[in-house]
């Protein structure tokens, strides 16, 4: 069972970045994300990869200042018997990014650092780089309409120039687009309960007329959902979500859609939003500063290195507050921390 600790810390979590901390909550676990790649897989890659042996990697590639506008999660799985990468990517913001396969690729190459160093060169044998298959999952307003290949970055087209297109990178990334997807496209997916109503979360939450529309047509999965182990603190968390990121929802409206799921259902749902909400004001506090110090660190000094990172994150609030201030005369990395 979840500690006290973790709850904190997710409640947190939903506080500073709500789109992060639900994505992350619905496809952290494997079986989960597993029904949102076999749902855009083409059939024979699907079936190429060994399922039953996807597991989350730790860590996250995502540049410090970027980490408001996406999230993601990476799976290690087998593919045709060898090592391969599975990699899911939100896209928080409300419009396209243009140069997202960019930042694809940038992320897919620090993917490959990282596997390097994990993998360094034994017995004068260098272990052969493993693919990654990248997906973005989008909830933008009016679907996604940016480039989906990394030759659509360029103009004229590689393609068009044979003899330069041998010198361009080539990869397109899968795109599960929110927006084109109905009610009855995402409880078609093979997924559980929660990670379903995540996917209609991130669709419809920030309009309250659009979510409150729909929301009957969800009740079922929001009972199913809370009949699952840990149910209660999940169904807390899509409506902690709910409330941070709709600004006009109307809450009579929305208690009485809740009634509709049973008395018991609504009093422990709102009183685990509660929770949160308590929990999460107090240590959102302290994520808020973290999030403060390390965008000012990343702008000033770079990429941030993990031990850094790992530095700020054990912080207390008093040495925060203190290499915050730091940051605008140190001339290295190192005089922010220095004690």
């Amino acid at each position: 069972m979840p500690s006290h600790e973790d709850a904190v810390l997710r409640s947190a979590a939903m506080t500073v970045r709500p789109h992060d901390a639900l994505f992350k909550a619905g496809f952290e676990k494997p079986e989960h994300a597993t029904g949102i790649f076999r749902g855009i897989l083409p059939g024979s890659l699907a079936d190429a990869i060994a399922w039953q042996t996807m597991r989350l990697a730790p860590g996250s590639v995502i540049d410090p200042a970027l980490a408001d506008r996406h999230s993601d999660l990476l799976y290690e799985v087998e593919l045709h018997g060898a090592p391969a990468f599975l990699y899911l990517l939100l896209e928080h913001q409300s419009t396209n990014d243009p140069d997202m396969p960019l930042r694809m690729l940038i992320y897919m190459t620090r993917i490959w650092e990282r596997f390097r160093k994990q993998h360094p060169v034994k017995d004068g044998v260098r272990a052969p780089l493993p693919p990654i298959i990248p997906a973005l999952v989008s909830h933008a307003p009016g679907g996604w309409t940016a480039p989906r290949t990394f030759e659509e970055l360029f103009d004229p087209r590689p393609e068009t120039f044979p003899d330069v297109a041998a010198f361009v990178p080539r990869f397109s990334m899968l795109v599960e687009d929110l927006e084109h997807l109905s009610n009855d496209d995402i409880k078609a997916l093979a997924l559980a309960a929660f990670p379903k109503l995540v996917l209609w979360a991130l669709r419809d939450a920030r309009s309250g007329p659009e979510f409150l529309r729909n929301f009957t047509q969800w009740a079922e999965a929001m009972q199913e959902a809370w009949r699952a182990p840990y149910g209660v603190e999940a169904l807390g968390q899509l409506l902690r979500y709910v409330e941070l990121v709709c600004d006009d929802l109307q809450l009579e409206e929305f208690r009485a859609k809740l009634r509709e799921l049973g008395p018991e259902v609504e009093q422990a749902a709102m009183t685990i939003a509660e929770q949160m909400r308590r929990e999460g004001h107090a240590q959102g506090r302290v994520e808020e500063r973290i999030v403060v110090l390390t965008k000012l660190l990343s702008l000033k000094f770079g990429a941030i290195d993990a031990a850094s990172g790992a530095r700020i994150g054990a912080a207390t609030p008093e040495q925060l507050d203190r290499y915050v201030e730091r940051v605008l005369t140190a001339e290295t990395l190192a005089a922010v921390f220095a004690e």
